[in-house]
């Protein structure tokens, strides 16, 4: 009989844990969080704040988590031993205790490792650690904290009344981010300028750089840094930029009365440093913009190579590395690439707030082939191996060499700059490419005089910020402390199934929705939108979990403090109309606003309530625009506007749309001639009889008066098949 239970989160663990362990471990998986607040209470919190004191109610998450505590209490009894290996995270360590508290363990052993591999499971199984409550208490503070901003919060919102479902601490912040950007793009007024160039017959070009007597008016030089959300193209080079294109014309007329010369020359090997392993939130931004993949997609791949035993866990912010396998990797390279092997071994700092609680995203096996991987794996996750592979090895060699150029030459008092840069050493570059290619200048001397060949300017206009995409928000949340690797993905996933964003173009726009419950939470909790606020909390999370607060203390803190008062500050926030209802220019009266759109004005649709239609209300226009009414369409899910019955009028403004037919077949139930209809399914023109009258559509009685085309004629899943004899008896009917 199995002696000893090992209870992990995911499923996909289960299989390759068995074989590492052998016939004399039972395997189960928790599938995540079994537990969850319950809804009782004040608000339905699930927690009463007494004091100091926090008193939560934690209930089963739903039917199939009930099963599942059952299952695991079963095994339980088969064994002599019980050990939790939830993953690796606070979250995972919170989870660690609620399986103690709904299993009834008395003392529960933890072990951690971050790769499924026989020698990482079996060293952790062999040093088995009591539950981390100082982590566990930044997991329940987490848990009490979000629900109580979600509970406290969201009906704040549900009284604009267009829609919006829910406020969050990280999602609020994290929306306020996207739409912020988005007025600052609605707002931006273009400016046009001009670059001006100069040709040289030596073999390149200068751009205006500025006057020699004037303050310096050079650009200010980036910073080399790994980004990896763009594909390191060849940048665009231009002038310092000018105003007018009188003032352009001046100075390509200048440098073409003035000898040009060389005034300065520089030319120097400059190192870049390897980027760093992946951590969660640079393995979203990498592969956001080479595989195309949502942050979503990335984190359920990685997750599958995880379970397979690939990668190390993949919900990490520290670019830590063990010895192992940095002696692992240098093996490789002194094998595969001796040039690219540094005499030392390469270390990477993470930043100060990284929790360093295991190491950066990397293969567990440098060795193992890669044509082996491509029969195994899904292309996806191949292609994500890969790339995870890659920034490893790139991160242990040598750094890339750069020769780059600077030259300044003058003509008159006008200053001309061009700059070089060209790749002497790929170093890490041969794995992670993302060095750009550019310019390569001659060699010159200091006081060469050049033969200017061609000068001339071109007219460009500046642009508006864009929009983010997917990598680049988690990019901009990392940077600004909004969550944790673990909220990144699953905060904009929600705020898509919200309604509050949407992809255009693979970038983030803020919905008119979005935009609405943004600008009243400014009004309403003008803090819980900022980014340095939302950081702290997160900040004060960290220190929760690393035993210098009581996660109580700081939670009834904040809310008696904070969060108590600015709700009832909140309360006072009048509802604008404009936030959730219309008014009607014609005669003054108010009435709900839908979140459609008129096709004429763009103004917001009303919502008219009737009892005559299913949905309770049509939607009609209210800011003058006449003959604008939309009807809910069950059949097509959508709001379309009445049904066309040959009017000349209706004809005109929908072109698109031709009348239907009026047949001689009369109408199975009130004897009225059918239509025929056109429609569109699956792509391709059909035709359907329904009945002509107008009222037909509003009532249950004409529900199945509907006949198909067929290879045989008219055909109804109600009355069968529509012969001529019915036709012919219609008319010698009529005709007596």
């Amino acid at each position: 009989m199995p002696k000893r239970l090992l209870v992990v989160e995911s499923p996909g663990k289960v299989k390759k844990l068995s074989q590492i362990l052998g016939t004399d471990w039972i395997v189960r998986a928790s599938c995540g969080h079994i537990r969850e607040l319950s809804n009782e209470g004040e608000d339905s919190l699930g927690f009463v704040m007494d004091g100091n004191r926090i008193k939560c109610r934690y209930i089963p998450r739903d039917q199939k988590a009930k099963e599942n505590i059952q299952q695991l209490k079963n095994a339980v009894k088969q064994v002599q031993e019980v050990i939790l290996a939830t993953d690796p995270d606070r979250e995972g360590e919170t989870i660690a205790w609620h399986l103690k508290e709904a299993l009834g363990l008395k003392e529960a052993k933890r072990v951690v490792y971050t790769e499924i591999t026989p020698s990482a499971v079996k060293s952790a199984i062999a040093r088995p650690r009591k539950l981390d409550t100082n982590l566990v208490g930044a997991g329940l503070c987490r848990d009490c904290l979000d629900k109580l901003v979600g509970y406290k919060g969201s009906p704040l919102v549900w009284a604009l009344n267009n829609g919006a479902k829910s406020v969050g601490r990280v999602q609020s912040a994290t929306l306020h981010l996207i739409c912020r950007r988005e007025r600052e793009i609605k707002s931006f007024v273009p400016q046009d300028y001009w670059s001006v160039w100069v040709d040289y017959a030596e073999g390149f070009r200068a751009f205006y750089k500025g006057m020699v007597n004037a303050p310096s008016s050079a650009t200010k030089q980036k910073t080399e840094v790994d980004d990896d959300t763009v594909s390191h193209k060849t940048e665009v080079k231009e002038s310092t930029r000018v105003l007018s294109e009188a003032e352009a014309t001046r100075l390509v007329e200048a440098a073409k009365r003035h000898p040009h010369q060389v005034i300065q020359y520089e030319g120097k090997i400059a190192n870049r440093q390897p980027p760093p392993p992946f951590i969660t939130s640079t393995l979203q931004q990498a592969t956001g913009s080479r595989l195309k993949f949502a942050p979503e997609k990335t984190m359920q791949v990685a997750q599958k190579l995880y379970e397979a035993g690939l990668i190390t866990y993949m919900r990490t912010d520290s670019v830590m590395l063990s010895p192992e396998f940095c002696d692992s990797a240098r093996k490789w390279l002194r094998q595969k690439d001796p040039n690219n092997l540094p005499q030392k071994t390469t270390r990477h700092r993470s930043k100060k707030t990284a929790q360093e609680a295991h190491e950066a995203i990397r293969p567990t096996n440098v060795f193992r082939p890669s044509t082996e991987l491509r029969v195994e794996l899904s292309p996806d996750e191949f292609n994500l191996y890969v790339l995870i592979w890659k920034r490893a090895i790139a991160s242990q060699c040598r750094p890339a060499q750069l020769r780059k150029t600077l030259v300044i030459t003058q003509s008159g008092e006008i200053l001309w700059q061009a700059r070089g840069q060209v790749v002497e050493f790929l170093g890490y570059a041969r794995y992670w490419p993302n060095l750009s290619k550019d310019t390569i200048l001659p060699n010159l001397q200091q006081g060469q005089i050049l033969t200017l060949q061609d000068a001339g300017h071109e007219k460009k206009q500046t642009q508006p910020p864009p929009r983010y995409s997917e990598p680049k928000l988690v990019q901009l949340m990392e940077r600004k402390g909004i969550g944790r690797p673990s909220t990144y993905s699953p905060t904009i996933a929600t705020l898509k199934k919200r309604g509050y964003v949407q992809l255009t173009k693979a970038n983030l726009e803020p919905t008119v929705l979005g935009l609405e419950v943004d600008d009243f939470l400014q009004k309403a909790l003008p803090d819980l939108l900022e980014t340095e606020f939302t950081a702290k909390m997160e900040d004060a999370l960290d220190e929760i979990a690393a035993g210098k607060q009581p996660w109580q203390d700081y939670l009834t803190n904040w809310h008696q403090t904070y969060f108590a008062p600015a709700l009832v500050k909140a309360k006072t926030v009048p509802i604008s109309p404009s936030n959730s209802q219309t008014k009607s220019p014609a005669v003054g009266r108010t009435f709900d606003k839908s979140r459609t759109r008129c096709p004429q004005c763009d103004h917001h649709l009303a919502k008219i309530k009737s009892n005559k239609v299913k949905k309770k209300y049509f939607l009609k226009c209210v800011s003058g625009c006449e003959n604008v009414v939309l009807f809910w369409s069950e059949y097509t899910k959508t709001w379309v506007p009445p049904r066309s019955t040959g009017n000349k009028d209706s004809q005109e403004k929908n072109p698109q749309k031709p009348p239907a037919k009026i047949t001689q077949y009369p109408c199975p139930v009130c004897k009225k001639p059918l239509e025929e209809y056109g429609y569109i399914k699956d792509g391709q023109h059909k035709t359907m009889l329904r009945c002509s009258d107008p009222k037909s559509c509003n009532e249950r009685k004409h529900k199945d008066v509907a006949f198909f085309h067929t290879a045989k004629g008219w055909w109804s899943p109600k009355f069968g098949e529509l012969k001529p004899e019915t036709l012919r008896h219609d008319i010698n009917h009529n005709s007596h």
